[in-house]
């Protein structure tokens, strides 16, 4: 069972803060860093991930959290949109591409676990600062 009182102690966090670095490398290689429009489009929707599961935490409240960590879930998917795109592309190969799905769809899932805890919580309530999140 997963405890966190900060959002760098999430593993969703930590795995995301991954992912934005693997994309990073992903797309600086070959013609990848050469499509301008794919390659900011990844990088940005990979950032958005951590971006989101920390903006949300940081709000305050359950409410927020969640739906922030719903947002962070879009963006998920859309990183797994572009990596399809990438693929057929050719910009990479069936490798990198297996790795970097499994990686964003690992993430997801924890999201989705997190938000359904979160949904079953009072979630209009205010978080305290010091409060755990025992998952």
């Amino acid at each position: 069972m997963a405890a966190f009182k900060r959002f760098e102690d999430m593993e969703a966090w930590q795995a995301a803060r991954q992912l934005v670095r693997e994309v990073y490398a992903a797309t600086n290689t070959g013609a990848f860093q050469r499509d301008f429009a794919l390659r900011d489009q990844i990088r940005r929707a990979a950032i958005s991930v951590p971006s989101n599961i920390a903006e949300g935490f940081e709000r305050g409240s359950d409410r927020d959290f969640a739906r922030f960590l719903v947002i962070a879930k879009g963006s998920a998917g859309e990183v797994r949109a572009q990596l399809y795109c990438a693929l057929d592309l050719g910009y990479l190969s069936d490798e990198e591409f297996q790795h970097l799905h499994d990686l964003v769809k690992q993430i997801s899932r924890q999201l989705r676990g997190l938000i359904r805890y979160l949904q079953k919580t009072d979630n209009a309530r205010l978080r305290e600062p010091d409060q755990t999140y025992d998952l």
